[in-house]
């Protein structure tokens, strides 16, 4: 019960913050706006695109976003699933975009570790790396599901409502995807024993 009294102050504090900026433009309403959701967008973007450098870009494209379009919404009591909408669409316009160019990332983009024991880090590096190259197997749909849903944690309603898709939809499209992944990941580990 303490989490949704949580979220919905959060929510509330969210709507109010972009109403100040709606009214009077505040600037500092709409900086605090952004850092409170700064988290949430950069780590999804981070998990689609693979990269930090790429993923900071989105991030700075889905608040421009919301700051050129901020009139133009209508009075919403949370902002999250918007923003999160906004986050995979750029997302997606930056996957196309690398396609039409030919190029990929190198790997190895996340910043380093910050673990101790240096046998826990190259674990937890290896296992990004796979996660990482495991998504960019998935089509834009399922893997934006697949990451809103099991790596933000976000409802199976939420996605829906943010991919614009049915909870059946979404469902399915998790479900396809984490087979996807699995059989990707049992695939690379069978190579690599």
């Amino acid at each position: 019960m303490a989490d949704f009294r949580l979220k919905a102050e959060d929510a509330g504090q969210s709507a109010g913050l972009l109403e100040r900026c709606k009214a009077t433009g505040d600037l500092d309403a709409f900086d605090q706006l952004m850092r409170a959701n700064e988290k949430q967008v950069l780590g999804t973007a981070l998990r689609l695109l693979g990269n930090l450098e790429d993923a900071q870009d989105a991030a700075q494209e889905a608040f421009l976003r919301l700051y050129k379009s901020m009139n133009r919404l209508p009075d919403i009591q949370e902002i999250k699933p918007w923003l999160y909408r906004v986050t995979v669409n750029v997302c997606n316009d930056m996957h196309r975009a690398r396609r039409r160019r030919g190029w990929e990332p190198l790997s190895g983009d996340e910043p380093a570790s910050s673990q101790p024991d240096p046998e826990l880090a190259w674990v937890h590096q290896e296992r990004g790396r796979l996660v990482e190259m495991a998504l960019k197997t998935l089509p834009e749909k399922e893997r934006a599901a697949v990451v809103l849903r099991d790596m933000q944690g976000l409802s199976t309603r939420e996605v829906a409502g943010i991919l614009g898709s049915s909870e059946v939809t979404v469902r399915s499209q998790i479900s396809v995807a984490r087979g996807k992944l699995k059989k990707f990941t049992d695939r690379y580990l069978r190579k690599r024993l």
